[in-house]
């Protein structure tokens, strides 16, 4: 922090930048969202591309389309019945780019 203080004040724009560009990417898939506030996770509701549950889900985006998200059912007691995962917008913009053309193809 010392060495470069800046990064503490730039740091908040970088990731709302990243968000936006990852969020324009998708906003003509069939996820619906809203923007995330204050995290480099966008929750994603994707109860119009499947009715798995999340962790079934994830498991299949991730080995039949090579894309990872992260279900919501490990941070809960009781399972809340609803279709949504986050993403991890905080990559590079090429990665974001592939990831966004996979999903808006489901």
């Amino acid at each position: 922090m010392q060495e470069c203080p800046e990064h503490a004040s730039e740091l908040s724009g970088f990731y709302q930048a990243k968000r936006d560009y990852f969020c324009a990417l998708l906003r003509d898939s069939r996820f619906s969202f809203t923007p995330s506030k204050g995290t480099y996770f966008q929750l994603m509701d994707y109860s119009e591309i499947s009715n798995k549950d999340d962790m079934t889900f994830v498991r299949a985006l991730t080995k039949e389309k090579g894309v990872a998200a992260i279900p919501l059912a490990p941070f809960y007691g009781e399972v809340p019945d609803t279709r949504i995962v986050r993403f991890c917008f905080c990559k590079d913009d090429s990665t974001l780019e592939r990831a966004a053309e996979i999903l808006c193809a489901l």
